[in-house]
């Protein structure tokens, strides 16, 4: 007998083809995802097969500079393959942020950050990189206070001078900074703001200047890592009236605070960190942030850091992506409440 398809049963047969194909696309999907997985985890296992590049947007002789090839030393000994590191310092660190943002995001070009960064998120909007847009957080390495430091010949020998004399003739100081957007000039415009004081900024194009011409009074002061100017300090080559922690520092303990000073709440650090060019696999990322956490948590780097006032960071991924999120709302908010413009 010959069997009559009905319109229903037409209906029927073409929803189970129509089933079939899209559990074989799902499988065929899934197939190429757990291909593509484990491609990137085998990739991730053998990481790194030839020298990588850290990319420093900050000129030689800063802490960002002395950090990374720090950490450079260590990865080099841990994962047994160079790690290079390229300064490439100009614009306020986005020359080298750029180069670093179009790298290949394969794992062997990676990005030696810091708050500059999160401060020119703000401060710089027509940038040709959108830091949280072409980059993932792969480390935090550490972070130090700043100390404000004045060349003796000034007749400053205290906070309570800087902020007398600021007043009393405003725009008479001036202060140095390794660039627009860094964090010693974000220190330097926080305390402007704060203290309701007028100083001139000079910029430089990395700390070494800067520092240079703070120790030769060609500028009156700077905020600087504690990091690199403790050793001028206490060799009286520079005179510290302040830090910027919320609690006094370790290695410059008979410094007072700008808080305690004078300036209610003032605070502000230098931290550091590593990202890598969007798109670099997660197993990679994992590795090495695996990598520099286990760095940073090492008792022998813990105390070396320590005497030079850097307390390290460990954080995962997706932790230190939140953290460079926060660190960027609280910049814009001091930028656009204090009206900080780039000069």
């Amino acid at each position: 007998m010959k069997t009559t398809r009905t319109p229903q049963t037409a209906q029927a047969a073409k929803l189970q083809t129509q089933k079939r194909r899209t559990l074989v696309a799902l499988a065929s999907l899934l197939f190429i995802g757990t291909g593509i997985f484990l491609s990137q985890q085998a990739h991730a296992q053998n990481y790194p097969t030839r020298p990588v590049k850290i990319v420093v947007p900050f000129a030689t002789g800063g802490p960002a500079d002395n950090y990374a090839r720090f950490i450079a030393q260590r990865l080099q000994e841990s994962l047994g393959q160079t790690f290079v590191v390229d300064n490439k310092p100009g614009a306020g660190s986005v020359i080298g942020t750029d180069v670093a943002a179009k790298a290949a995001p394969d794992g062997y070009t990676l990005l030696l950050m810091s708050n500059t960064h999160t401060v020119n998120e703000t401060l710089i909007p027509n940038k040709p990189f959108a830091l949280m847009k072409d980059f993932v957080g792969v480390a935090p390495i550490n972070y130090s206070d700043l100390v404000l430091v004045v060349n003796p010949t000034k007749g400053l020998n205290s906070l309570a001078d800087v902020i007398r004399v600021a007043k009393a003739q405003p725009g008479k100081l001036n202060y140095a900074s390794s660039g627009p957007g860094t964090p010693y000039h974000m220190a330097g415009e926080l305390f402007k703001s704060m203290a309701k004081i007028d100083m001139v900024h000079v910029p430089y194009k990395g700390s070494s200047g800067a520092r240079t011409d703070v120790l030769g009074g060609q500028v009156d002061m700077m905020f600087d890592a504690v990091t690199t100017m403790t050793e001028q300090v206490k060799a009286g080559k520079v005179k510290a009236v302040g830090t910027s922690g919320k609690v006094r520092s370790d290695v410059l303990p008979e410094v007072p605070t700008l808080n305690e000073g004078g300036v209610a709440g003032y605070e502000a650090t230098i931290w550091l960190g590593l990202m890598a060019p969007k798109g670099t696999p997660k197993a990679i990322v994992a590795k090495l942030n695996e990598a520099v956490s286990k760095i940073a948590s090492q008792p022998d780097v813990k105390q070396q850091w320590a005497k030079q006032g850097a307390v390290p960071i460990v954080l995962n991924p997706t932790q230190f992506d939140k953290y460079l999120q926060d660190d960027i709302a609280k910049w814009s908010g001091v930028i656009k409440s204090a009206n900080i413009k780039l000069d």
